[in-house]
């Protein structure tokens, strides 16, 4: 980059630095950003669309590193970061809830649907598109479930956001052990399923209950637990202990993502061993708050945490589309090493790794595609009177969710709509 450019982006920085109001914790924005950054390296790095040629044309099949490489396995523990992200929508939802409960719930679930409908109603035309023009189905299905499966996280969130009042009655009550609630219910499903031969269907029970844990141990966060390092540390270290004996001793699976052809999945449906993981996952992100709050003070990582969480849904919900679009683009120049071709040795990983900068430039062409979707509409200015233009009604300013998203002025510096005659100031807190 070039001296001018390196400039640029500094001042960049410091104007997201300076809108920031003094009180927030920067610190739930990186564990936020950190999060997506896990889950897309996962998916990018554990997904292999693997492209073959037969007499019914061609197919494309998703398999897993994971099952032809089962030493991989530790890497699913650095990359499935989901009990990060229910532990900071737990901590948000109990800061920003106060009261006037369906307008409060209302107001979250259009923040979600927007980015939601508008990738549904692309594949909804797309997939239509390709199955006109011949696609096979199995290859569309494929496809499809590559693209929409990781919406169950959307609904799950939803479900606990909904919950949040008796939620925030129950870590009220009896604090951060609150959450050995939900993991005693997720213990005693397991114990049928697995134990006792209870019906698989039961499991579906864990996918609510094993997510509370993080989601009940985010509210506690806010409400002033966890504030030295005595009980995250216990977290982390009982919560290893937990995950360790459960894998070597009761038959859970090493991997903490699913695995195609694996006889059990710790994901779907959540399983003890999941959860006491996410535990242990959440006990080392409170640890790690000194760390990253100096990490913060720096204007530049700030800046890319912000903006990161300016359009957070739209980097979860069209990653995987990005990686679709450079597959299948490929298959124009031929059937490509790491892109194509089925994950069997450590070659193929250091290939698939050589195509990660493609995959994130295409899910950079897609933000700037998608990514005002995630925006409440502006408000229009009233019509002029007497030739005179009025100024926008003023906003409601949401005092309670100090921490929950970026400032109205962030989002206003990343659009490009203030500069150096636009001061930072009247600084809300945004929509998010």
């Amino acid at each position: 980059m070039t001296r001018p450019g390196i400039t640029k982006v500094r001042r960049f920085a410091a104007r997201i630095d300076a809108a920031t109001p003094a009180h927030r914790d920067r610190t739930v924005d990186a564990l936020r950003a950190l999060a997506i950054v896990g889950v897309i390296l996962g998916h990018w790095l554990v997904t292999a669309l693997v492209v073959t040629h037969g007499r019914g044309g061609t197919t494309v099949a998703d398999k897993s590193p994971l099952h032809t490489m089962s030493y991989l396995t530790p890497v699913s523990w650095i990359f499935q970061t989901l009990a990060i992200f229910f532990l900071v929508g737990g901590y948000a939802a109990a800061r920003s809830y106060t009261g006037g409960y369906r307008a409060w719930l209302r107001k979250r679930l259009i923040r979600l649907s927007r980015p939601v409908a508008v990738l549904a109603a692309f594949w909804a035309l797309l997939a239509t598109g390709l199955y006109l023009a011949g696609v096979s189905w199995p290859t569309l299905h494929t496809v499809l479930t590559l693209v929409l499966d990781p919406l169950w996280f959307l609904g799950v969130f939803i479900v606990l956001t909904a919950l949040t009042p008796p939620a925030v009655a129950l870590v009220r009550r009896i604090g951060a052990w609150s959450a050995l609630v939900p993991v005693s219910v997720v213990a005693i499903i397991d114990l049928a399923r697995f134990g006792l031969g209870g019906p698989s269907w039961l499991g579906w029970v864990n996918v609510v209950a094993g997510w509370l844990v993080p989601y009940l141990l985010g509210i506690a966060w806010a409400r002033g637990a966890f504030k030295g390092v005595k009980v995250p540390a216990l977290m982390l270290a009982g919560g290893v202990a937990a995950t360790v004996a459960l894998v070597l001793w009761a038959g859970y699976p090493a991997s903490m993502v699913g695995v195609n052809g694996a006889k059990i999945s710790n994901l779907n449906p959540p399983t003890l061993a999941v959860v006491t993981f996410g535990i242990a996952q959440a006990g080392l992100a409170l640890l790690l708050r000194p760390l990253l709050a100096r990490w913060m003070r720096r204007p530049l990582a700030w800046a890319a945490v912000a903006t990161a969480n300016l359009s957070a849904m739209t980097l979860f919900l069209w990653h995987q589309t990005a990686l679709l679009a450079v597959t299948m683009g490929g298959l124009l120049i031929g059937r490509l090493p790491g892109l194509h071709t089925a994950p069997s040795s450590p070659l193929w990983v250091a290939e698939r790794l050589a195509w990660l900068p493609a995959f994130a430039a295409m899910l950079a062409i897609l933000w700037a595609v998608f990514h005002r979707a995630e925006r409440a509409p502006r408000a229009k200015r009233p019509a002029p009177v007497d030739g005179k233009r009025r100024p926008r009604p003023a906003q409601p300013v949401e005092h309670s969710q100090p921490h929950a998203g970026p400032t109205v002025e962030m989002r206003a510096i990343v659009a490009g709509r203030t500069g150096p005659h636009r001061p930072a100031g009247d600084i809300r807190t945004a929509r998010f």
